[in-house]
């Protein structure tokens, strides 16, 4: 039996039955692509109509929604202190105009800050009337953020881009909202994942998702031997256990959630020091 491992669930499964050996200890990093033959010549791609091109609606699979809150935590888990950044717009944008603004947002928070690291995931606004359905953006950064200078910075931005108010120069301070996250406080994090990201079903005609380079090689996730999880047993640190059937009825995966506490957190330390090693 192999175990999964990543902050708070430990998943465990057959290498007979479910066919997969793991190759290193580690897993879940960007580090792991395998790297393009530079002997080998690319495929070139099909010349299409634009306009008989139909654009696909995209959204936040199960898998990416399961990467996200991994990459958020391993993240908060290298960093003392995040800030949650919430970017709205000043009237009625379509999905590429807002990409469009946040990538340049993005560029200019990289061009003045010596480490600047992020994730961000697209949501659809439903409390405001006026822009139903209108996207904003919700940011985890390492950054700190002089708050008037960055919000009159968006503000501007979107209005030299066409972006103007119904009412003239109104200047809504939510257009650029700061909280601070405490990075030690998992269970926090965790709230903000779930509330933003795990429940986030919308369909976007542009990116849903992003992160930094350095958050994107955050290893995630480490496998180990049933032994490892009988730590928190021991502990009495599981919250839930279940298993998964196949098509017969036969167990195939074992899946633990694990309470994160001052007790268990230090069990991960393997996978906390692999990440702060990450140049």
């Amino acid at each position: 039996m192999i175990v999964k491992n990543t902050y708070g669930i430990s998943v465990g499964f057959s290498t007979t039955q479910f066919g997969v050996i793991p190759k290193e200890e580690f897993a879940g990093s960007a580090l792991q692509r395998k790297k393009p033959d530079p002997d080998k010549k690319p495929i070139k791609k099909k010349i299409v109509n634009e306009e008989k091109k139909e654009i696909k609606l995209r959204t936040l699979s199960r898998r990416s929604k399961q990467k996200i809150r991994k990459k958020i935590t391993c993240f908060a888990r290298c960093y003392k202190r995040l800030n949650f950044v919430t970017l709205t717009f000043l009237n009625k944008v379509t999905d590429e105009e807002a990409i469009n603004l946040l990538r340049k947002f993005i560029d200019n928070a990289k061009k003045r800050s010596e480490d600047f690291q992020y994730v961000w995931v697209a949501e659809r606004q439903n409390k405001n009337d006026a822009f139903k359905g209108n996207v904003h953006f919700h940011m985890i950064t390492n950054k700190y953020w002089k708050i008037d200078k960055w919000w009159n910075y968006w503000i501007d931005l979107q209005l030299k881009n066409g972006i103007k108010p119904r009412k003239k120069n109104y200047k809504p301070s939510s257009a650029f909202d700061v909280k601070q996250l405490n990075s030690n406080n998992i269970r926090s994090i965790a709230s903000y994942v779930t509330k933003y990201v795990t429940k986030n079903d919308a369909k976007f005609k542009c990116q849903v998702w992003n992160c930094s380079k350095r958050v994107s090689e955050l290893y995630t996730d480490f496998y180990t031997t049933t032994e490892f999880t009988e730590n928190f047993v021991r502990l009495n640190a599981i919250l839930k256990e279940f298993e998964v059937k196949d098509h017969i009825e036969r167990p195939f995966l074992n899946i633990k959630m694990i309470d994160l506490n001052r007790q268990t957190l230090p069990l991960y330390k393997r996978l906390d020091e692999k990440n702060k090693a990450i140049g």
